[in-house]
């Protein structure tokens, strides 16, 4: 893993990757923009309600959230 994967704060990109979904799929399923997706798989803060319609689009439970976010 390199630094800057390290830097980010969360999975997004590679659980949405390991799911064969893109950026506007998984933005379509949790109901926020493709920007958001982008801006949250680089890092950028969310509101916990984006975090929880990502966590569910990803086919996650809301417990699972240790696995995608770095809170």
């Amino acid at each position: 893993m390199s630094d800057e994967e390290d830097d980010k704060g969360n999975n997004v990109q590679r659980l949405r990757e390991e799911r064969l979904l893109s950026k506007a799929e998984l933005a379509r399923r949790a109901g926020v923009s493709v920007l958001t997706i982008d801006r949250v798989e680089k890092g950028s803060p969310c509101r916990l309600d984006t975090k929880r319609k990502i966590i569910l689009a990803l086919g996650l439970k809301v417990t699972d959230r240790g696995q995608v976010f770095e809170d």
